[in-house]
């Protein structure tokens, strides 16, 4: 299953223009839908065992072992090796925002969680830079990172912004855990898994706090010709971008402006600003590094076992409230946090987690 950071909808608003001077653009607008559509059609996999429960990681956490490949170009994957673990610079930017991106997202699950890689059993981390003519995304397909160039018009190169890189990643930890189906209320919640994870590389390679960080998903991505900050805001859903190309920031922020599609697996880029959200507030009200509460309840969530593939908001919620219960105690400031955001963001909350 391939996940990719920009949504369909974004690409077929770029792909429709008629402005000569866009002409570039829509093109590869177009050619990346058309590369990209064929794998929306597809569900998502097997789960994994969600009735046993978590078992201690068997070997100790051992230093990221990255490689990163050319596909110069072509789309045929891995493409030709250019950098492994340990090689010196090669001068080409791509390969190095790849190579050190990696290394970023392997310090946060390593240094806040534990977790050792994505699979938490060392799990090699692969990466094909230069994927097709223009190609306006970058995704994951289960075993690698794949980054496109951009049309170099509205989008620039994908290994440009880290939380995109630690966003891809994230959907493989999410496919080593929880499994998330990539459709309806469940694919909302894979893609703001990811882009809390996105958020927190970014943050923690940065030592920024939650207050100070800027919480957009894919900033650096838009060249200068758009009016916009970034694919997503998770402080502000539905404010990233607002241009005459690519229109306004589609996000709803609550439950009131949930979207009801069959578009975009069932609106997964879409109502994925509602968790954000929750996951926002949940960080700025608890306050200091948002890796350090906020990001541990959304990973015991995650891994702890009780997370059925097809979860809707609700019960991630409920899961989210009982983790924080479980780790920081019942009614104290991070389980109140949580309780509150999502009640903010309109999702019904049940009696557990009212407490």
């Amino acid at each position: 299953m391939r996940q990719s950071i920009v949504p369909p909808y974004l690409l077929r608003q770029l792909a429709s223009s008629a402005d000569p001077a866009m002409a570039r653009a829509a093109a590869a607008a177009q050619s990346s839908l058309a590369r990209d559509d064929s794998f929306r059609s597809v569900r998502w996999g097997p789960g994994v065992d969600h009735t046993a429960a978590p078992t201690a990681r068997a070997r100790a956490i051992e230093p990221p072992v990255r490689t990163i490949f050319d596909a110069e170009n072509t789309e045929t994957l891995p493409g030709t090796t250019v950098r492994s673990e340990g090689d010196a610079d090669t001068g080409d930017i791509s390969v190095t925002e790849a190579h050190d991106g990696f290394g970023f997202t392997h310090a946060l699950f390593a240094e806040a969680f534990g977790r050792a890689s994505i699979d938490d059993d060392n799990l090699p981390l692969l990466g094909t830079v230069h994927y097709g003519e223009d190609y306006d995304n970058a995704f994951w397909d289960g075993q690698r990172m794949v980054f496109g160039d951009g049309d170099g018009t509205v989008f620039t190169r994908f290994t440009a912004s880290l939380s995109v890189i630690g966003h891809e990643l994230a959907h493989g930890v999410t496919q080593y855990t929880a499994n998330l189906a990539y459709e309806g209320q469940s694919g909302a919640l894979n893609e703001s898994v990811s882009d809390v994870f996105g958020a927190l590389v970014e943050q923690h390679s940065r030592g920024q706090s939650a207050a100070d960080a800027s919480w957009l998903i894919g900033e650096g991505l838009f060249t200068d010709r758009v009016q916009g900050d970034a694919l997503r805001s998770m402080k502000a859903p539905g404010t990233a971008y607002d241009d005459d190309m690519l229109g306004k920031d589609p996000q709803p922020d609550s439950m009131d402006g949930y979207v009801d599609t069959t578009d975009d697996n069932g609106g997964v880029h879409l109502n994925s600003g509602i968790p954000n959200r929750a996951f926002y507030l949940t960080a700025v009200a608890i306050g200091g590094n948002a890796w350090e509460a906020a990001g541990q309840i959304w990973y015991d969530t995650l891994t702890g076992g009780d997370i059925a593939p097809t979860c809707d908001f609700a019960t991630f919620a409920t899961l989210t409230a009982d983790a924080a219960s479980l780790r920081y105690g019942d009614g104290s400031a991070e389980h109140t946090a949580v309780v509150e955001a999502w009640q903010t963001v309109g999702v019904t909350e049940s009696a557990t987690m009212a407490g």
